[in-house]
Protein backbone atom coordinates (compact mmCIF):
# COMPACT_ATOMS: atom_id res chain seq x y z
CA UNK A 1 0.00 0.00 0.00
CA UNK A 2 1.32 3.40 -0.97
CA UNK A 3 1.79 6.12 1.60
CA UNK A 4 -1.43 8.06 2.09
CA UNK A 5 -1.63 11.70 1.08
CA UNK A 6 -4.16 14.45 1.71
CA UNK A 7 -6.28 14.79 -1.40
CA UNK A 8 -9.84 15.04 -2.67
CA UNK A 9 -11.79 11.81 -2.93
CA UNK A 10 -15.40 10.66 -3.20
CA UNK A 11 -17.53 10.45 -0.05
CA UNK A 12 -20.70 8.34 0.06
CA UNK A 13 -23.48 9.08 2.53
CA UNK A 14 -24.99 5.63 3.08
CA UNK A 15 -28.10 7.11 4.69
CA UNK A 16 -28.88 8.93 1.44
CA UNK A 17 -27.69 6.23 -0.97
CA UNK A 18 -30.58 4.14 -2.29
CA UNK A 19 -28.41 1.71 -4.26
CA UNK A 20 -29.79 2.81 -7.64
CA UNK A 21 -26.38 2.34 -9.30
CA UNK A 22 -26.58 5.41 -11.56
CA UNK A 23 -23.15 6.48 -10.31
CA UNK A 24 -21.46 3.32 -11.59
CA UNK A 25 -21.44 4.05 -15.36
CA UNK A 26 -20.88 7.75 -14.63
CA UNK A 27 -17.46 7.01 -13.10
CA UNK A 28 -14.83 6.76 -15.89
CA UNK A 29 -12.50 4.94 -13.48
CA UNK A 30 -15.08 2.29 -12.48
CA UNK A 31 -14.14 3.09 -8.88
CA UNK A 32 -17.61 2.43 -7.47
CA UNK A 33 -19.65 -0.71 -6.95
CA UNK A 34 -22.99 -1.65 -5.39
CA UNK A 35 -22.75 -3.99 -2.40
CA UNK A 36 -25.35 -5.59 -0.16
CA UNK A 37 -25.38 -4.17 3.36
CA UNK A 38 -27.70 -4.58 6.36
CA UNK A 39 -29.37 -1.37 5.16
CA UNK A 40 -29.83 -2.72 1.65
CA UNK A 41 -27.80 -2.15 -1.56
CA UNK A 42 -25.33 0.73 -1.21
CA UNK A 43 -22.63 2.32 -3.37
CA UNK A 44 -19.11 1.75 -2.10
CA UNK A 45 -15.63 2.78 -3.22
CA UNK A 46 -13.79 -0.30 -4.53
CA UNK A 47 -10.35 1.08 -3.62
CA UNK A 48 -9.14 4.57 -2.85
CA UNK A 49 -6.45 4.37 -5.54
CA UNK A 50 -9.12 4.00 -8.28
CA UNK A 51 -10.84 7.31 -7.44
CA UNK A 52 -9.28 10.38 -9.03
CA UNK A 53 -11.37 12.78 -6.93
CA UNK A 54 -12.62 14.75 -9.93
CA UNK A 55 -16.27 14.01 -9.20
CA UNK A 56 -17.60 12.97 -12.62
CA UNK A 57 -20.20 10.82 -10.82
CA UNK A 58 -21.69 13.56 -8.62
CA UNK A 59 -24.38 14.88 -10.93
CA UNK A 60 -25.76 11.40 -11.60
CA UNK A 61 -26.78 10.73 -8.00
CA UNK A 62 -30.53 11.43 -7.60
CA UNK A 63 -30.34 11.64 -3.80
CA UNK A 64 -27.20 13.77 -3.36
CA UNK A 65 -25.41 10.94 -1.54
CA UNK A 66 -22.13 11.62 -3.35
CA UNK A 67 -19.85 14.49 -2.42
CA UNK A 68 -16.14 15.23 -2.56
CA UNK A 69 -14.15 15.48 0.65
CA UNK A 70 -10.50 16.18 1.34
CA UNK A 71 -8.81 13.59 3.56
CA UNK A 72 -5.88 11.20 3.90
CA UNK A 73 -6.15 8.57 1.17
CA UNK A 74 -4.07 6.41 -1.12
CA UNK A 75 -2.87 8.43 -4.13
CA UNK A 76 -4.70 7.89 -7.40
CA UNK A 77 -3.05 5.17 -9.53
CA UNK A 78 -3.98 5.40 -13.19
CA UNK A 79 -2.11 2.26 -14.25
CA UNK A 80 -3.98 0.16 -11.71
CA UNK A 81 -7.22 1.86 -12.73
CA UNK A 82 -6.73 0.99 -16.39
CA UNK A 83 -6.03 -2.64 -15.49
CA UNK A 84 -9.25 -2.74 -13.48
CA UNK A 85 -11.26 -1.22 -16.34
CA UNK A 86 -9.86 -3.79 -18.77
CA UNK A 87 -11.04 -6.58 -16.49
CA UNK A 88 -14.45 -5.39 -15.33
CA UNK A 89 -15.67 -3.03 -18.09
CA UNK A 90 -13.44 -2.91 -21.18
CA UNK A 91 -16.11 -0.93 -23.04
CA UNK A 92 -15.46 1.93 -20.57
CA UNK A 93 -11.78 2.23 -21.51
CA UNK A 94 -12.40 4.78 -24.26
CA UNK A 95 -14.49 6.90 -21.91
CA UNK A 96 -11.69 6.78 -19.33
CA UNK A 97 -9.08 7.81 -21.90
CA UNK A 98 -11.22 10.76 -22.97
CA UNK A 99 -11.70 11.70 -19.32
CA UNK A 100 -7.91 11.61 -18.89
CA UNK A 101 -7.41 13.95 -21.84
CA UNK A 102 -9.95 16.42 -20.50
CA UNK A 103 -8.29 16.48 -17.09
CA UNK A 104 -4.66 15.98 -18.03
CA UNK A 105 -3.27 18.65 -15.69
CA UNK A 106 -5.20 17.38 -12.67
CA UNK A 107 -4.20 13.77 -13.33
CA UNK A 108 -0.54 14.74 -13.66
CA UNK A 109 -0.74 16.36 -10.25
CA UNK A 110 -2.21 13.14 -8.84
CA UNK A 111 0.50 10.99 -10.37
CA UNK A 112 3.64 13.05 -10.00
CA UNK A 113 3.19 15.49 -7.15
CA UNK A 114 1.74 13.72 -4.11
CA UNK A 115 2.72 16.57 -1.82
CA UNK A 116 0.54 18.99 -3.85
CA UNK A 117 -2.73 17.07 -3.70
CA UNK A 118 -4.87 19.93 -2.40
CA UNK A 119 -5.55 21.35 -5.87
CA UNK A 120 -9.05 22.51 -6.74
CA UNK A 121 -10.54 19.51 -8.49
CA UNK A 122 -13.29 19.53 -11.06
CA UNK A 123 -15.61 17.18 -12.90
CA UNK A 124 -16.61 17.78 -16.52
CA UNK A 125 -17.08 21.40 -15.42
CA UNK A 126 -13.29 21.76 -15.11
CA UNK A 127 -12.66 21.03 -18.78
CA UNK A 128 -10.84 23.95 -20.38
CA UNK A 129 -13.13 25.63 -22.91
CA UNK A 130 -12.97 29.04 -24.57
CA UNK A 131 -15.00 30.83 -27.18
CA UNK A 132 -14.33 34.15 -28.81
CA UNK A 133 -16.33 36.92 -30.36
CA UNK A 134 -15.81 39.02 -33.44
CA UNK A 135 -14.32 42.51 -33.31
CA UNK A 136 -17.71 43.94 -34.33
CA UNK A 137 -19.41 42.14 -31.44
CA UNK A 138 -16.77 43.44 -29.04
CA UNK A 139 -17.23 46.97 -30.35
CA UNK A 140 -21.02 46.80 -30.04
CA UNK A 141 -20.72 45.53 -26.47
CA UNK A 142 -18.38 48.37 -25.50
CA UNK A 143 -20.78 50.90 -27.00
CA UNK A 144 -23.70 49.42 -25.05
CA UNK A 145 -21.77 49.47 -21.79
CA UNK A 146 -20.70 53.08 -22.31
CA UNK A 147 -24.34 54.27 -22.35
CA UNK A 148 -25.63 51.89 -19.69
CA UNK A 149 -25.76 52.33 -15.95
CA UNK A 150 -26.73 48.90 -14.63
CA UNK A 151 -28.23 48.92 -11.15
CA UNK A 152 -27.38 46.21 -8.67
CA UNK A 153 -30.39 44.31 -7.35
CA UNK A 154 -28.53 42.94 -4.32
CA UNK A 155 -30.50 43.72 -1.16
CA UNK A 156 -28.49 42.12 1.65
CA UNK A 157 -25.10 40.97 2.93
CA UNK A 158 -23.54 38.44 3.42
CA UNK A 159 -24.67 36.16 0.61
CA UNK A 160 -22.35 33.12 0.89
CA UNK A 161 -24.15 30.22 2.53
CA UNK A 162 -21.21 29.53 4.83
CA UNK A 163 -21.63 33.04 6.24
CA UNK A 164 -25.33 33.89 6.21
CA UNK A 165 -27.34 33.93 9.43
CA UNK A 166 -30.48 31.76 9.12
CA UNK A 167 -32.18 34.15 11.55
CA UNK A 168 -31.45 37.24 9.44
CA UNK A 169 -34.55 39.47 9.07
CA UNK A 170 -34.18 39.77 5.30
CA UNK A 171 -35.15 36.11 4.93
CA UNK A 172 -38.55 36.61 6.57
CA UNK A 173 -41.36 36.50 4.00
CA UNK A 174 -38.74 36.51 1.25
CA UNK A 175 -38.63 35.12 -2.23
CA UNK A 176 -35.29 33.33 -1.98
CA UNK A 177 -32.76 32.86 -4.78
CA UNK A 178 -30.16 30.14 -4.19
CA UNK A 179 -27.50 30.27 -6.88
CA UNK A 180 -24.35 28.31 -7.61
CA UNK A 181 -21.57 30.83 -7.25
CA UNK A 182 -20.46 30.54 -10.90
CA UNK A 183 -23.87 31.52 -12.26
CA UNK A 184 -23.54 35.34 -11.97
CA UNK A 185 -20.32 35.19 -13.99
CA UNK A 186 -21.86 33.09 -16.76
CA UNK A 187 -25.29 34.69 -16.98
CA UNK A 188 -25.04 38.36 -17.95
CA UNK A 189 -28.56 39.35 -16.87
CA UNK A 190 -28.33 37.68 -13.47
CA UNK A 191 -29.42 40.78 -11.53
CA UNK A 192 -32.38 41.75 -13.70
CA UNK A 193 -33.64 38.27 -14.56
CA UNK A 194 -32.99 36.29 -11.38
CA UNK A 195 -32.07 38.50 -8.43
CA UNK A 196 -34.53 41.42 -8.64
CA UNK A 197 -36.87 41.40 -5.65
CA UNK A 198 -35.25 38.38 -4.01
CA UNK A 199 -32.97 37.62 -1.10
CA UNK A 200 -29.81 35.84 -2.24
CA UNK A 201 -27.71 32.89 -1.12
CA UNK A 202 -24.79 31.55 -3.13
CA UNK A 203 -22.70 28.41 -2.68
CA UNK A 204 -20.70 25.68 -4.39
CA UNK A 205 -22.00 22.13 -3.80
CA UNK A 206 -18.67 20.65 -4.90
CA UNK A 207 -16.09 22.68 -2.99
CA UNK A 208 -17.99 23.35 0.24
CA UNK A 209 -19.52 21.13 2.92
CA UNK A 210 -22.80 19.75 1.54
CA UNK A 211 -24.02 18.49 4.91
CA UNK A 212 -23.39 21.88 6.50
CA UNK A 213 -25.31 23.50 3.65
CA UNK A 214 -28.23 21.16 4.16
CA UNK A 215 -28.40 21.72 7.92
CA UNK A 216 -28.18 25.49 7.58
CA UNK A 217 -30.84 25.68 4.89
CA UNK A 218 -33.11 23.39 6.91
CA UNK A 219 -32.84 25.77 9.87
CA UNK A 220 -33.49 28.75 7.61
CA UNK A 221 -36.59 27.18 6.05
CA UNK A 222 -37.95 26.18 9.47
CA UNK A 223 -37.57 29.63 11.01
CA UNK A 224 -38.33 31.95 8.10
CA UNK A 225 -41.59 32.25 6.22
CA UNK A 226 -40.01 31.77 2.81
CA UNK A 227 -42.54 32.54 0.07
CA UNK A 228 -40.68 30.83 -2.77
CA UNK A 229 -37.32 29.29 -3.64
CA UNK A 230 -35.53 29.51 -6.97
CA UNK A 231 -32.40 27.43 -7.47
CA UNK A 232 -30.08 28.38 -10.34
CA UNK A 233 -27.12 26.15 -11.12
CA UNK A 234 -24.68 25.56 -13.97
CA UNK A 235 -25.01 22.74 -16.50
CA UNK A 236 -21.92 20.85 -15.25
CA UNK A 237 -22.83 17.61 -13.42
CA UNK A 238 -21.44 18.41 -9.98
CA UNK A 239 -23.43 21.66 -9.85
CA UNK A 240 -26.72 19.73 -9.76
CA UNK A 241 -25.80 18.81 -6.21
CA UNK A 242 -27.20 22.21 -5.22
CA UNK A 243 -30.67 21.09 -6.30
CA UNK A 244 -30.39 17.93 -4.19
CA UNK A 245 -29.23 19.88 -1.13
CA UNK A 246 -32.08 22.40 -1.32
CA UNK A 247 -34.73 19.73 -1.91
CA UNK A 248 -33.49 17.71 1.06
CA UNK A 249 -33.50 20.82 3.24
CA UNK A 250 -37.10 21.62 2.24
CA UNK A 251 -38.07 18.04 3.03
CA UNK A 252 -36.31 18.14 6.41
CA UNK A 253 -37.94 21.45 7.30
CA UNK A 254 -41.38 19.90 6.75
CA UNK A 255 -42.47 23.08 4.99
CA UNK A 256 -44.33 23.35 1.70
CA UNK A 257 -42.47 26.03 -0.23
CA UNK A 258 -43.01 26.77 -3.94
CA UNK A 259 -39.86 25.63 -5.72
CA UNK A 260 -38.34 26.39 -9.12
CA UNK A 261 -35.02 25.41 -10.66
CA UNK A 262 -33.10 26.86 -13.61
CA UNK A 263 -30.03 25.46 -15.39
CA UNK A 264 -27.56 27.82 -17.08
CA UNK A 265 -24.98 26.79 -19.68
CA UNK A 266 -21.31 27.74 -19.43
CA UNK A 267 -21.97 30.09 -22.35
CA UNK A 268 -24.59 31.97 -20.38
CA UNK A 269 -27.78 30.55 -21.85
CA UNK A 270 -30.81 29.20 -19.98
CA UNK A 271 -30.96 25.51 -20.84
CA UNK A 272 -34.01 24.54 -18.82
CA UNK A 273 -36.40 25.93 -16.29
CA UNK A 274 -38.68 23.79 -14.16
CA UNK A 275 -41.26 24.76 -11.57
Amino acid sequence: MKKKVKRKIIKIDEDLCNGCGLCIPACPEMALQIVDTPKGPKARLVKELYCDGLGACLGNCPTGALTIEEREAEPYDDEATIERIKKVAPDMLEKHIQHMKEHQEQHLEHSHSEHQMNFVSGCPGSRIVSWGESKNEQKEEVEKESVSNIKSELRQWPIQLMLVNPQAPYFQNADLLIAADCVPFAFANFHSEFLKGKSLIIGCPKLDDAEFYKEKLTELFKNSKIKSITVVNMEVPCCFGLQHIVKEAIKNSKKKIPYCEVVVSIKGEILESEV
